[in-house]
């Protein structure tokens, strides 16, 4: 992950470390400037917020004001707001690592912040930006009728014997989709495609478009594709007891967590070739104008204990960036998931998203 991630933002570093508010400060020093600041105001992009916010209340006494928004609204509020001096989010926790890179870190209207008691347990790689969690959406499918993997190998997906009966969250909908599907046509996973059509097949792919990740998106599309508002909806459809016919969806992983109370059948695939799915990282990053600059450290430190993230441990699919943390005993670790997940590269992302997003319209 370190190429994926640091490596992309290196250039950033002098910007992300601009600023009297991230001047470290000792435990007891920053308690007592952050009870003096008495409140926090952050935007997030995981309504679990909420809960994380009452416990640290209950420790410190300091008001959490937490506003949970979409992960483009909270890009367009947060550059509107300090860019135009207007006093908003202290810290925020935010996805689509693309546009966040591009119009908030780049800019520098984010600020980047590890505290003094994680630079020894967050690995190197996830300190800049620094990460929060990692998200997984995989390949799941409707296990009533058949219990083992019903695809080795991407390539299948777009044969006609599953023509309409895969679903995947409308990219238009959800940035992290569209940076998957830039991500599969960078040189290096469009090799890995390449090499799997042939694994599969037994033939070279004949290209129609620049590399084998567009031609795998356009024949993926082009056989069906059902696309949905939700990743929930998309689960429920998949999932439901008593279908005619085998049926999948690439969505978050962590929606199994459904199974029992919605009387749902849902097996994720781990050996699919070349990916079994997607991983994405949520950032928690200050911003440049926070007023309550103490008080957005300690929760960001509290966030990164297991205290803190209690609320996202307690399902599958969600993935602390501090690796003390354990993860749900029915989940894999991220040894396991990361060789088998798609990564993203904030500034390949960036610099190639609205290429992909044209391609993927006019196949529509």
């Amino acid at each position: 992950m370190k190429r994926t991630i640091t490596g992309a933002l290196l250039l950033l570093a002098s910007v992300a470390l601009i600023g009297a508010q991230v001047k470290p400060l000792s435990d007891e020093a920053l308690i007592r400037a952050a009870k003096a600041e008495g409140k926090v105001v952050v935007y997030s992009i995981t309504s679990r917020i909420a809960n994380a916010a009452k416990e640290f209340e209950k420790l410190y006494g300091i008001k959490v004001e937490a506003s949970n928004l979409k992960d483009g609204e909270l890009i367009e509020k947060v550059s509107k707001e300090v860019k135009g001096g207007i006093q908003g989010a202290d810290f925020v926790i935010c996805q689509d690592s693309g546009r966040v890179y591009g119009q908030l870190i780049a800019t520098g209207y984010l600020v980047n912040y590890v505290p003094p008691s994680m630079k020894g347990v967050i690995p190197a790689a996830y300190q800049n930006p620094l990460v929060f969690q990692h998200i997984n959406k995989v390949f799941i499918f409707n296990d009533e009728k058949t219990p083992g993997p019903v695809i080795k190998n991407v390539w299948e997906l777009t044969e006609p014997k599953w023509k309409g009966k895969v679903q995947f969250k409308d990219p238009r909908q959800e940035g992290v989709n569209f940076n998957f599907l830039t991500m599969i046509t960078s040189p290096a996973w469009a090799a890995k495609l390449d090499k799997a059509y042939s694994d599969l097949y037994g033939r070279k792919l004949k290209l129609t478009t620049p590399n084998a990740g567009y031609e795998w998106i356009k024949m993926f599309f082009g056989n069906g594709l059902v696309l949905g508002n939700s990743d929930t909806t998309i689960s429920e459809n998949v999932g439901i007891k008593g279908q005619p016919e085998t049926t999948l969806g690439l969505f978050v992983f962590s929606k199994k967590r459904f199974d029992a109370t919605k009387n749902l059948t849902l097996k994720a695939m781990t050996e699919v070739q070349p990916f079994t799915g997607f991983l994405y990282p949520a950032f928690l990053q200050l911003t440049k104008n926070a007023k309550n600059v103490n008080a957005a450290k300690l929760f960001i430190e509290f966030l990164l204990t297991k205290e803190g993230f209690a609320p996202w441990a307690k399902d599958v699919g969600s993935y602390s960036s501090n690796p003390t943390i354990p993860v749900n005993e029915d989940d894999f670790p991220m040894s396991f998931w990361e060789p088998r997940l798609v990564p993203e590269d904030p500034k390949f992302i960036f610099e190639n998203r609205a290429e992909v997003e044209e391609f993927v319209n006019n196949l529509q």
